[in-house]
């Protein structure tokens, strides 16, 4: 059987804090969730080398790189991780070029599985390489921080709320090439965010930490809904963060086409060319869920879609539909008793185009630094 990704166990005690908190990750992209102070970043720390537990364990791929009963404690360099900070922390006196390359010249070339020219086009920094990182926008020093990460083909990348300093269409760009890493590079992530947005838009899995305590470990979709969990979380600023595919920029209708899975929206203009894949937004409270097609309305969206959970939590329930991608829409109980939803069940989602918010900032290289 092969081994589990990611293994841990760890206790770490500072004045006034406490983390004590196992559990065991499979491949792929895995949220770290929970409040300011929960422990979240601590617990990276922990996991790349940059704290030592005072007990406990730590195996990737069954590979130990931390147990304080067998003495073993591997530095960061070591561990075979890539970190990504909040504030990207690139070296100021290099280039695009040369920060890429720092870490691709250390790795041995017998575990290198991609070059920095690859890495380059895949985070759209080609025309970038021969810039000084301090002449670059928020949102492209952090695609250097990630390609710099990834060219040291790490066994797993560590990212600590890389989208935390960004606004919102920044966020959208680098949470769109997060999921093209993964899906192109294969490389696990692990992903620390206060957002539960952001935690379903890019992990499979979520563990939720509180007070330095392991809450609960599992499928983001369930996790989130956790009783436990629903106590920390703001359900009203959950949204949905998805890609879709440009069909029409809009420029002369003044409504662009994206198409969204099986299904096409009408959304607000958008500065890509047909072709392209953006980040788009739509709050889970402005999605409105029918069984039927309503004859007369202002809504200019009505897509098909087939319920796939359902979860109730307090006053509030969250579905999960599918229209070739997943979404989630929040409605009530009054509302999920009237129409009889269940799993299965085929619906219309009806969305007013302005609800639909494009996380969209390809002009970011001409920007001045931020």
């Amino acid at each position: 059987m092969n081994a589990p990704l990611l293994d841990f166990s760890v206790s770490k005690r500072f004045e006034g804090f406490h983390l004590e908190c196992q559990a065991t990750f499979d491949s792929g992209v895995t949220a770290v969730f929970g409040p300011s102070g929960s422990g979240k970043t601590t617990l990276l720390n922990c996991i790349a080398g940059l704290v030592t537990p005072d007990e406990g364990h730590i195996e990737v791929l069954g590979r130990t790189v931390f147990s304080s009963t067998g003495r073993t404690n591997l530095p960061p360099e070591r561990r075979r991780f890539g970190y990504v900070f909040q504030d990207a922390a690139l070296f100021p006196h290099m280039t695009v070029y040369e920060n890429i390359m720092y870490g691709y010249k250390l790795t041995p070339v017998e575990r290198r599985k991609t070059d920095p020219e690859y890495l380059a086009e895949l985070f759209h920094l080609t025309p970038l390489m021969e810039r000084s990182v301090t002449n670059l926008s928020g949102g492209e020093r952090q695609r250097v921080a990630l390609a710099r990460a990834l060219a040291t083909s790490p066994e797993l990348l560590l990212l600590d709320e890389p989208v935390a300093s960004l606004d919102v269409g920044l966020r959208g760009i680098i949470l769109e090439h997060l999921k093209r890493s993964w899906r192109e590079l294969g490389t696990p992530m692990v992903y620390v965010s206060h957002s539960l947005s952001e935690a379903l838009a890019i992990a499979e899995n979520a563990l939720v930490l509180s007070r330095g305590k392991r809450v609960v470990y599992g499928k983001t979709s369930e996790v989130l809904v956790h009783p436990d969990v629903s106590k920390m979380a703001d359900y009203a600023t959950l949204e949905n963060h998805v890609e879709a595919t440009v069909v029409a920029t809009g420029e002369r209708e003044g409504l662009a086409e994206l198409k969204l899975g099986d299904v096409v929206l009408l959304a607000p203009r958008v500065r890509r060319d047909p072709g392209s894949v953006v980040m788009i937004s739509v709050r889970a409270g402005d999605i409105i869920l029918a069984l039927d097609v309503p004859p007369r309305m202002s809504a200019r969206n009505v897509l098909q879609a087939t319920v796939e959970e359902i979860h109730e939590v307090g006053s509030r329930v969250l579905v999960y539909v599918d229209v070739g991608t997943r979404l989630v829409a929040e409605i009530t109980p009054s509302a999920l008793e009237e129409l009889s939803l269940r799993k299965g069940l085929d619906v219309y989602l009806i969305l007013k185009t302005n609800s639909i918010t494009v996380l969209d900032a390809p002009d970011e290289e001409a920007d001045s630094p931020s």
